[in-house]
């Protein structure tokens, strides 16, 4: 379910873009699987279809999705969509321990650090399930559901 909160200051392409994302992994949408189409998209969540095609347009970069020319929008491959995230994971914990460096950290204490962080993180899928239904249902104005 794709939710589109007009108060969220992110826009709302990547709303979809996060949405879509969630619902892939969650396999609510299989690999090779048809998405809606830009137009059906739109049309359900009241949007301007531009908006749905910069998505979709995000999507394929990203390596979510791919395009087929009078076709449509399909499901990449679970393994590619898994190899993308945790590039971006890792460049992200690549920028963290830079951070880290500038603060004189050595490398054990980041290990350390980092152990500590993943204990603290670490979700149950029972748990996250929980969590993303606890957060559904708190927010509550200004939103649109596919």
């Amino acid at each position: 379910m794709i939710l589109i909160n007009y108060k969220d200051r992110r826009p709302i392409y990547e709303q979809i873009v996060d949405g879509m994302t969630e619902m892939i992994r969650r396999n609510l949408f299989a690999p090779g699987e048809q998405l809606p189409s830009v137009r059906s998209l739109a049309m359900e969540l009241s949007l301007n279809p531009n908006t749905v095609q910069r998505a979709y347009t995000e999507l394929e970069q990203k390596g979510i999705i791919y395009c087929v020319k009078g076709k449509g929008n399909f499901v990449a491959d679970g393994s590619e969509i898994q190899e993308n995230q945790q590039k971006e994971l890792l460049g992200g914990l690549a920028e963290l321990a830079r951070k880290a460096g500038q603060l004189g950290l050595d490398e054990a204490r980041w290990q350390q650090m980092t152990q500590q962080a993943w204990s603290m993180g670490k979700v149950e899928p029972a748990d996250a399930a929980l969590v993303m239904e606890r957060n559904r249902n708190a927010e509550g104005e200004g939103e649109r559901k596919l």
